[in-house]
């Protein structure tokens, strides 16, 4: 008997066990249910907030239209600042920035749908703004063969260019894109655009959803920004004019862009008609980089913007910074 009790009393002590564990089981797996459905309410709401700072961006962009339809200047300090908004159990951070005054790389090709080729204007133009950024001439024009092979219909490579046979002896083996670049970070994937290129060429690139020439507001550019003035000149307005030209710049901004062209600083030199066309005094694409945190979750997103006829509409969005 006392031997049966023993028995039993082990049988009913590996049976505690084994509920012991079978309920700790069941409680971790509450526990990280709940938690997973946590984060996920967070990361949603936060997701929302995101959304909601790019409505904030368009009113702001639309009250930059109302105060003076024709031109988009620096005043109110809104470009490039950065904003912080304070929400229950977080905040909202989010800078809206002229997201025209770059090179826009899609310009050194030309034409609609699948069929691209070299502009002439576009790839001159890259071309001066690689040689301002202290790149030697020969290389600056592989560079500029090598992104126009990129995205061109054509196969056949430029005069220092690389087209799908180059990219097919690589390991892995890829081909051209033959269409515009998404953003600027397609650039790592190009012949040529190593680290340093493209840490140089970044601050002063971007990737927009169109062919035509940078669209450079002349009110908005900022000393910082004083290579893309070189770059529209072709080198004849040298880095340290073109930022004293930008400090010249009337405090309410250019009144009008025969105001810019005839400034002393430009003595000598006469832009080419799509060059006039090129340049503006009013900003048509906007971008907004947004940084929600919420309850613990934190999403990064960026947005980008276009105004033009009096409507703004939101063109890209993604869940990282701009590229």
């Amino acid at each position: 008997m006392r031997r049966q009790s023993g028995v039993a009393l082990l049988t009913v002590l590996l049976l505690v066990a084994v509920m012991s564990i079978l309920v700790m089981s069941v409680l971790d797996d509450i526990r990280f249910g709940l938690r997973r459905a946590s984060n996920a309410q967070s990361m949603a709401q936060a997701h929302w907030y995101a959304l909601g700072a790019e409505t904030l961006a368009m009113a702001q962009i639309d009250r930059l239209s109302t105060r003076d339809p024709g031109r988009t200047t620096l005043a109110g300090d809104w470009n490039d600042r950065p904003i912080v908004f304070p929400v229950e159990h977080g905040t909202i951070g989010a800078t809206l920035s002229d997201a025209g005054n770059c090179f826009n790389l899609n310009s050194v090709v030309e034409g609609a749908g699948e069929l691209w080729q070299r502009s002439a204007t576009g790839s001159q133009q890259f071309a001066a703004l690689l040689r301002a950024l202290d790149i030697p001439a020969r290389r600056a024009d592989a560079l500029v063969d090598a992104l126009v092979d990129w995205m061109d219909s054509d196969s056949v490579p430029g005069e220092l260019g690389a087209e799908d046979a180059n990219y097919q002896s690589r390991t892995p083996a890829y081909r051209t894109s033959g269409t515009l670049l998404a953003e600027p970070s397609e650039l790592r994937a190009i012949a040529g655009f190593d680290d340093d290129i493209y840490t140089r060429l970044r601050p002063y690139a971007c990737a927009l959803p169109t062919d035509a020439l940078s669209p450079i507001n002349l009110n908005t550019v900022e000393e910082d920004d004083a290579l893309l003035l070189t770059m529209l000149t072709d080198g004849a307005l040298g880095p340290d004019a073109a930022r004293r030209l930008i400090r010249a710049r009337p405090g309410g901004g250019w009144p009008d862009l025969e105001d810019f062209w005839s400034h002393e600083l430009l003595d000598g030199f006469t832009p080419t008609q799509r060059v006039r066309e090129q340049v503006s005094l009013r900003t048509r694409f906007f971008g907004l980089q947004s940084q929600i945190e919420y309850a613990g979750a934190q999403v990064v997103s960026s947005a980008l913007f276009e105004h033009d006829a009096g409507r703004t509409r939101l063109i890209a969005r993604r869940l990282a910074p701009l590229e």
